[in-house]
C-alpha cells in the first residue's frame, strides 16, 4: 500500500519526504495512455503508450522493468478502468485519485506534464485514493448496477402500458392497486388476446379483490382503438422481455457471489435470519440474505430499514474487506456522504452542509433510513425526532449515518443488531431528565414558599 506524506526539518526548514520512490503516473485519454516514471528508471522516462488491450500488457510490463511499484490515475469518465485492472491482476498498488485533487501546476498543459505532476505527487504521498473493491466484487457491482437500469427500463414500459390504457378509458388502475398483480396481467393478457366483452373480462380478476365485479366491468368499457391497442401490445411486450432479461441477470449476479463466497472463510456462526417481509415485485431471485453473511460474517439484513434489494446493492458496492480500506467509522460516513462538509475561517463556522454528490453507498442508506419514517423502533423515534426540528431531508441524512455506522461496526466487530442498546440508552436518558425535573420542581416549590 502506497505510503502517506511526511514532513522532515532540515536546516532550511521542513522539508517533504520521498515516501514513494517507485511511483509512476499515468495521465489517461480516450486514444493514448501517457505513462511517467521516475528519470534514473529509463532514459525515456515520459512515454505515450496506445489504449488497446496489448498496449495495456505493455505498460504493465515496462512498469515491472522500472521497478515500479505503485501506481497513481486519474477518474476519467469510465477510461481508466481497463488499465486499472491489468495493473491490479499484475500485482500493483493502483490508486485512483479525483481530478478536483490534482489540479496541474499553472503553466503549459500537455499530457506529459500531467503524468509528470502525478507521479511527484504520489512520490512525495500528496495524493489519496479513491475506494475502490477487489476486480470480483467490481465484477458483482457492474452487473448489480445493469440490473437496476433494467428495472427502470422495465418501469418505463409500464407507464407506457397504462398511457395506452388511459387514452382508451381503460381504468384499469383505478380497480387495482397494481396492475402488474394476478389480476390485472390476466386481464391484460386477454385483452391482448382479442377479448373485449367487459363481463368475460371481470371474470378473471382474482375473488379476493377488494373492488366488485360490477366497479370492475365498468372499468373496463373502453373505446379499443387500434393505435392504442398496439401501444398496449408491444410496451407489454418489452415490460415481459426486461422481466426475463432481470431473471437472467440475476442468475449471472448469483454465479458470482458463489464464486465470491467460496474465496473468503466462511463465518462459524450459523445465520440468523431475519423476519422480513420478502417483498414479491422486482423480487430478487437468489438467496442474498445468505450471501451477504457468508461475506460480512454477520446478517445485517436485521437491522432496521435493510431490505434485500438495498443490501443487494450494499454487496456490490463495497466488496468484502471494505472496513479495512477505512481506518474508522467516521471515514466511511464521510465516504459516504452522511455528514456535513463543515467550512471553518477565523475560528467562524461558515457554512456546514451536506455536499451535493451521489454517493450510492450513502443513497442506499437514505432509503432505508426514510423507509423508518413511521417505524416503531429507537432508529424510527429517532427519524421523527429530527424531523420535528429541520425537516424530512435532514431527518433523512441524520438517520443514515446513524444506520451507516451501526452497519460498519457490525461488519467490523462481528456482532449481531442488538436492539436492547437503545432501550437501555433511552432509559438511562429518561432517568436523567426525571432527576432534573424532580431538582427543579424541589426549586419551584422553595421559592413559592419564600413567597408566601
Amino acid at each position: 500500500m502506497a505510503n502517506s506524506a511526511k514532513r522532515k526539518q532540515t536546516a532550511k526548514g521542513l522539508r517533504f519526504e520521498v515516501v514513494n520512490p517507485n511511483a509512476a503516473g499515468i495521465d489517461i485519454s480516450p486514444k493514448e495512455m501517457q505513462v511517467c516514471v521516475p528519470a534514473d528508471r529509463d532514459g525515456d522516462c515520459n512515454r505515450t503508450f496506445g489504449v488497446y488491450t496489448d498496449d495495456l500488457h505493455y505498460i504493465a510490463e515496462w512498469l515491472k522493468a522500472c521497478r515500479i511499484d505503485t501506481v497513481a490515475m486519474e477518474s476519467t469518465g469510465i477510461y481508466w478502468l481497463p488499465i486499472f485492472r491489468v495493473l491490479k491482476d499484475k500485482g500493483f498498488d493502483v490508486i485512483l485519485v479525483n481530478p478536483s485533487d490534482v489540479k496541474n501546476y499553472s503553466g503549459r498543459k500537455t499530457d506529459a506534464s500531467d503524468a509528470e505532476w502525478l507521479m511527484m505527487l504520489h512520490s512525495y504521498g500528496l495524493l489519496k485514493g479513491c475506494f475502490q473493491p477487489e476486480n470480483i466484487a467490481r465484477s458483482m457491482r457492474e452487473l448489480i448496477r445493469h440490473r437496476d437500469n433494467l428495472i427502470r427500463s422495465a418501469s418505463r414500459e409500464v407507464l407506457h402500458l397504462q398511457k395506452a390504457m388511459e387514452q382508451m378509458n381503460l381504468k384499469l388502475d383505478n380497480v387495482f392497486s397494481d396492475i402488474l398483480g394476478k389480476s390485472g396481467q390476466a386481464i391484460i393478457k386477454a385483452i391482448l388476446s382479442g377479448e373485449r366483452d367487459p363481463k368475460k373480462l371481470s371474470a378473471l380478476a382474482d375473488p379476493r379483490c377488494r373492488t366488485s365485479v360490477e366497479e370492475i366491468e365498468k372499468s373496463l368499457q373502453a373505446t379499443w382503438d387500434e393505435e392504442h391497442l398496439f401501444e398496449m401490445k408491444q410496451s407489454n411486450a418489452l415490460y415481459q422481455f426486461y422481466q426475463q432479461l432481470i431473471s437472467e441477470c440475476e442468475s449471472e449476479i448469483n454465479k458470482i457471489a458463489e464464486r465470491y463466497t467460496a474465496m473468503v472463510d466462511a463465518p462459524k456462526a450459523e445465520l440468523l435470519r431475519s423476519a422480513k417481509y420478502n417483498a414479491k415485485k422486482n423480487q430478487i431471485g437468489f438467496d442474498v440474505e445468505k450471501y451477504a453473511f457468508e461475506l460480512w460474517g454477520v446478517n445485517v439484513m436485521r437491522m432496521p430499514g435493510m431490505s434485500r434489494a438495498l443490501l443487494l446493492r450494499l454487496l456490490g458496492e463495497l466488496g468484502q474487506d471494505f472496513t479495512m480500506k477505512f481506518p474508522d467509522v467516521k471515514h466511511f460516513v464521510s465516504w459516504a456522504n452522511l455528514v456535513p462538509n463543515n467550512k471553518i475561517s477565523g475560528g467562524v463556522l461558515l457554512s456546514s452542509k451536506v455536499p451535493k454528490k451521489k454517493n450510492p453507498v450513502g443513497m442506499v442508506f437514505r432509503q432505508a433510513a426514510n423507509s423508518l419514517k413511521a417505524a416503531k423502533c429507537p432508529l424510527g423515534d429517532y427519524f421523527r425526532h429530527i424531523r420535528a426540528k429541520g425537516g424530512h431531508l435532514q431527518a433523512m441524512v441524520a438517520t443514515g449515518k446513524k444506520l451507516a455506522s451501526v452497519f460498519y461496526i457490525m461488519v467490523q466487530r462481528k456482532v449481531e443488531y442488538d436492539e436492547e442498546i437503545y432501550t437501555i440508552h433511552k432509559r438511562t436518558e429518561l432517568q436523567d431528565k426525571v432527576s432534573y425535573l424532580q431538582k427543579r420542581l424541589k426549586r419551584m416549590e422553595l421559592e413559592l414558599a419564600n413567597c408566601s
